[in-house]
């Protein structure tokens, strides 16, 4: 299998450890994105974006993607049309993403699973193939999903002031608006 590997300063030294076991088990390392010291600092959604683009332009290609809790990996590898990216924490997951879900990134958190624990997830993961049939369709009409843009409804300002239109969006947005309002311009209301 071919495979993209990222992390951030927050998976670097698992990121390392799993490529090192990835290429014992005969697996290609195509590209390895993010530090190669400690101490180097990067943002999550740069690496990413980059090894879900580079998973997207290279067919049949997996991505393995580290940070501290592997969630902001997977919310960001998720804005890339064609890709489904994984958060697992356990190794029946793990499998299943694969068999059920046909996802081509796995995403691990280096501060919620421990080396051991993750070197069976990615086994689990790599092993494990897309069942397709009744899978197939419904991974389908999931990529047959259009982007949708952001809710509408709700408005806030620097100023703290958020206004809703009196629907659950409105009022969310609203919310939120004068909420990150309030504590960016220094008044909620």
């Amino acid at each position: 299998m071919r495979w993209y590997v990222g992390s951030d300063h927050g998976g670097m030294a698992l990121r390392q450890r799993l490529v090192a076991h990835m290429r014992e088990a005969g697996h290609q390392v195509m590209a390895e994105h993010g530090p190669s010291e400690p101490g180097q600092s990067c943002d999550y959604p740069d690496i990413a974006h980059v090894v879900a683009h580079a998973v997207r332009g290279d067919a049949g290609s997996f991505g393995l993607l580290v940070c501290g809790t592997g969630q902001g990996m997977t919310m960001t590898a998720n804005r890339v049309r064609g890709i489904r990216a994984a958060l697992v924490a356990d190794v029946f997951s793990a499998h299943m993403a694969r068999e059920h879900n046909d996802a081509n990134v796995i995403c691990l958190g280096q501060r919620v699973v421990g080396p051991g624990l993750a070197l069976d997830l990615w086994d689990a993961f790599a092993a494990a193939s897309f069942e397709g049939g009744r899978h197939a369709r419904r991974v389908g009409k999931i990529e047959a999903m259009p982007v949708e843009p952001a809710a509408e409804g709700g408005t806030g300002d620097e100023a703290g002031n958020g206004a809703g239109s009196g629907t659950i969006d409105g009022t969310i947005g609203g919310t939120i608006g004068g909420t990150i309002g309030g504590t960016i311009g220094g008044t909620g209301s």
